[in-house]
């Protein structure tokens, strides 16, 4: 297999020594790679002990993507379990649906012991998530040490050591567990974080709402307290000594200001305006009538002063 890979890749050097690390199974897990591709890996995992998969070992594929470990595997379980959907990619914050979450210090060891922990939780409708009921996952257990895997040729009652009365009945690996807590402290904070999300967006409305009070109630208690420090300024002024009269200081234009802000009313007292004046008089239309009315005289008078005198010439003429 060596010969097929580029020996110099980070993920080729990296799945190599992984693979020496799990190549004896343990009382827990175990997993390998397929004799013809180093990217897919098939697991067995036993049930967790005090749950309703005690008893059970179950199997499953692991595909690496050739950015590993930068990038997180995907993890799909073979074996009937009422857990996990059969033949589909699971949703766990340590599997490819949350690339987020994932960590280049993470490891193949991780991700099995991760499954072995998150087994017991609910499903919650979580991608690849089952909910099924006690009694079916307690059938389920029993039936899954016959399984056998045609791709990799493992069978459950062989794939794992046996337990001994010694043996621990979880997975001793200090560094795993230390990773696996932080993987579910990740699942548990992520979930936290919607949660405050949905009820910090419930609450933005009535915030939204009361925040226009809340700034008039401001403007209202901050000039309040202006007027209460500039009283309290002006009252712990410093004293003249005993030895001469006391002088009260005069207040400075910024205390006069604050002062006569809060004697005066918020809003002004209503009066009522003064009446409009009248528009002043045209004295010059007056004007214009009395120069017309003097001209109509004079003209009359020009015109019965050539009467007169037209009958004056005729009476002239005849005598």
């Amino acid at each position: 297999m060596e010969s097929k890979y580029n020996l110099k890749s980070p993920a080729v050097k990296r799945l190599m020594k992984e693979a020496a690390e799990l190549r004896e199974p343990t009382e827990h897990y175990h997993a390998q790679p397929l004799e013809d591709n180093l990217f897919e890996w098939h697991f067995s995992v036993r049930g967790p002990p005090d749950s309703d998969f005690d008893g059970g070992v179950y199997h499953g594929r692991i595909v690496l993507p050739p950015e590993y470990p930068m990038k997180p595997p995907s993890i799909i379980l073979l074996t009937p379990n009422g857990r996990f959907e059969v033949g589909k990619k699971i949703c766990l914050s340590i599997s490819g649906h949350h690339p987020e979450t994932w960590q280049p210090s993470w490891s193949i060891r991780t991700a099995l012991i991760a499954i072995i922990g998150f087994m017991p939780t609910k499903g919650e409708g979580a991608i690849g998530s089952l909910d099924y009921t006690p009694e079916e996952r307690r059938a389920l257990a029993k039936k899954s040490v016959d399984f056998c895997c045609d791709a990799c040729g493992s069978c459950m009652r062989s794939a794992l050591q046996a337990l001994s009365p010694d043996s621990d009945l979880r997975p001793v690996d200090p560094q795993a567990h230390r990773l696996a807590q932080q993987i579910n402290f990740k699942a548990d904070s992520s979930s936290s974080a919607a949660d405050s999300g949905s009820s910090a967006a419930a609450v933005a409305s009535s915030d939204s709402e009361s925040s226009a009070l809340a700034e008039r109630d401001t403007e209202d208690s901050a000039s309040a307290e202006q007027a209460e420090s500039s009283s309290s300024s002006s009252s712990v002024a410093p004293q003249a000594s005993s030895d001469g009269p006391s002088v009260p200081a005069a207040p400075s234009p910024r205390q006069r200001r604050s002062q006569n802000q809060i004697q005066s009313p918020r809003y002004p007292a209503f009066t009522a305006s003064p009446p409009a004046p009248l528009p002043p008089q045209d004295t010059s239309h007056t004007g214009s009538a009395v120069l017309i009315v003097l001209l109509t005289l004079a003209l009359a008078a020009l015109i019965f002063r050539r009467i007169y005198l037209a009958h004056e010439y005729k009476f002239d003429y005849e005598l």
